[in-house]
């Protein structure tokens, strides 16, 4: 019997319901006929009247076929509004915040897979509300940090212990800078996310892209001492992007290779024609990036390391910048790495110009 039952809970929710109606068609049918079969049987001899027999047979068959389909009918209607109402109960309390909610799986049919997904909408919603709050956490502590300096700069003045000098000027208009970027960042995120911002799509030749970003980070490369190459073929064909925005990626991944490449290094960023589109990539030699951390580097807000502040690790907002704008441009991007302390590769994609691929 158990393997009957599996068996049927093995098929898709369709033929399950033409099979229940058919059961249920077919009890109300057979208790039909086996009850105006032996009604004259057991209670013939009580009423004398043939054609009372047959009158009696009719109903009595009928009130036990309308019964007995009754009780199909339930068990085949439980086994479908059970799992739904479990699903129902649990968008209420998803609704009401509870991202924890989970729906039992009964079946592998329709409703076990809408089961399965209404599981995964909730285990996103779950992490997105997890990384709402860490967003707020670290949101508050990167500027929490600049208006504490401000504050006490301020303080200071006021009571007469600093002195207006022009360095202390010009320690708070950093501090007030750093707001204004972070604040910046989070507005350009917003606006990628969403679709919101503004891309001028036209044929761009991507040596001319590397060519700008690596001239506007080139004076970051030589202070820290670390060497910058470019790798730019000839024969490069054009890419259908917005340049503008290619090159604000560029610059966040070069600054990202910087920040984590020592002294003495080098850091490469080339392009490379494929097929359809063209690869741009910036590759470190710097502190890498273990492989559980890999899938999560262009996530809003995640840091591989949670200690690390705005100033040596950064908040994530500007590899999220990066993916939002790359995917808005109809391309594709990712990271590699071998392992921490072995560097690591940033990638990303832009289809070819039409014709040109």
């Amino acid at each position: 019997m158990r393997s009957i039952l599996q068996l049927v809970s093995s098929y898709n929710l369709r033929p399950k319901l033409f099979l229940s109606h058919f059961v249920v068609a077919l009890v109300g049918t057979l208790t039909f006929a086996v009850i105006y079969l032996l009604e004259p049987i057991f209670f013939g001899g009580l009423s004398g009247m043939g054609q009372s027999f047959a009158w009696g047979g009719v109903v009595l068959a009928g009130f036990g076929a309308t019964v007995a389909a009754t009780l199909a009918s339930l068990f085949v209607a439980g086994r479908i509004v059970g799992p739904v109402r479990h699903m129902l109960a649990a968008t209420r309390r998803i609704s009401a915040g509870h991202y924890d909610e989970r729906v039992p799986i009964f079946e592998q049919d329709e409703l076990g897979a809408l089961s399965e997904s209404l599981n995964a909408m909730a285990a996103a919603l779950e992490e997105g509300e997890k990384q709402r709050r860490e967003f707020i956490v670290d949101i508050s502590h990167e500027l929490r940090t600049p208006l504490s300096t401000l504050q006490g700069y301020m303080e200071g003045l006021i009571d007469g212990v600093v002195e207006p000098s022009e360095e202390t000027w010009g320690l708070m208009y950093a501090e007030a800078e750093r707001m204004r970027r972070l604040v910046d960042d989070l507005r350009q995120l917003s606006q990628a996310e969403t679709g919101r911002i503004a891309l001028d799509i036209t044929p761009t030749s991507p040596r001319e892209i590397v060519e700008r970003s690596a001239e506007s980070m080139l004076p970051l490369f030589v202070e820290k001492s670390v060497k910058l190459i470019t790798e730019l073929p000839e024969d490069i064909f054009p890419v259908m992007a917005d340049g503008d925005r290619v090159v604000q990626v560029l610059d966040n991944l070069l600054r990202n290779a910087l920040r984590y490449t020592p002294t003495g290094e080098q850091v490469t960023v080339g392009v490379k024609a494929l097929d359809g589109e063209v690869l741009f990539r910036v590759t470190d030699r710097g502190a890498g990036i273990a492989p559980e951390h890999l899938p999560h580097v262009f996530e809003r807000f995640y840091r591989v390391e949670k200690s690390r502040s705005r100033d040596n690790g950064g908040s994530g907002v500007g590899l999220a910048i990066s993916r939002a704008l790359v995917e808005a441009m109809g391309g594709r991007i990712w990271a590699e790495s071998e392992g921490p302390g072995k560097g690591t590769s940033f990638s990303f994609t832009l289809p070819a110009a039409p014709g040109e691929s």
